[in-house]
């Protein structure tokens, strides 16, 4: 199935407002030193090439992602003149090997049709005792926001499960995503988890992003009747843990891993 990973604002207003914080957490945990070279490997609207820029003092951050909307996102929000955007693929990175002395990914390799080759280039164009981190949403629980829209979805009508990324996606965990990275030739490899709040003002604030064309959950929710919209509506209002004040509190966890080249 192909994902809908195109619109960078809709991708902003529906996963992209948590991304940054997890985001800050995991290179300060990966503890690349300042003005070293760094690749950023499906970069999305650039929200850890931004705090690369602003916090590590790069030599040069090259970033790319399959989205052209994405990369022209970024392009508009980084003007530093260390970044060099471009539309490229995880899987067939066109630079030349021993480049980079980081290469991050955040976010991006459950929807990499070849996750081991990706992990396999990012290591090639790597210098040996580079750093290489990676960081994916753990869709499976920690993901609430969509943990709870699934079984919502699910619980309506059984075939969403089919749809369901914690199921699609078995790199969302972290047994799995370490067994990846030193099948692949990581070394060294660590692994944890980044936990953050996502705290929604209302149900609107929860349910709008659905309605914006980013991702599966998304997709799945244009895809239905109106009639069919408004009872997963109905039934996520609920569902969903709701203050008196009509605030939403959940947590994104994602799990991030470290390893050398």
């Amino acid at each position: 199935m192909e994902e809908a990973w195109q619109s960078g604002i809709a991708y902003e207003r529906f996963m992209g407002r948590w991304s940054g914080p997890v985001a800050q957490e995991f290179l300060s945990w990966l503890g690349v030193p300042p003005g070293r070279s760094w690749l950023d490997v499906g970069c999305g609207t650039g929200s850890l090439s931004r705090l690369i820029i602003e916090k590590y003092q790069p030599k040069e951050l090259t970033a790319l992602d399959a989205s052209a909307d994405f990369i022209a996102h970024a392009q508009r929000a980084i003007t530093d003149p260390a970044a060099h955007f471009k539309v490229g693929l995880a899987q067939a990175l066109e630079l030349d090997s021993n480049r980079v002395e980081a290469v991050v990914s955040g976010l991006v390799l459950n929807f990499v049709p070849q996750p081991k080759t990706a992990l396999q280039e990012m290591l090639r164009v790597c210098k040996s005792g580079g750093r290489i981190g990676i960081f994916v949403w753990d869709y499976a629980q920690g993901m609430q926001m969509l943990r709870h829209f699934w079984d919502a979805a699910t619980q309506l009508e059984p075939g969403a499960r089919e749809q369901d990324e914690g199921l699609r996606f078995p790199l969302c965990q972290e047994a799995a995503l370490a067994a990846l990275a030193r099948e692949s030739g990581l070394k060294q490899v660590e692994t944890r988890a980044i936990e953050v709040r996502t705290i929604f003002k209302d149900f609107d604030d929860y349910w709008q992003p659905f309605l914006g064309g980013a991702g599966p959950a998304s997709g799945y929710t244009l895809n239905l009747t109106s009639e069919a919209r408004q009872r997963l509506a109905d039934q996520l209002r609920r569902s969903l843990p709701t203050d008196q004040q009509g605030a939403i509190h959940l947590t994104a966890r994602a799990w991030a891993l470290k390893g050398k080249a």
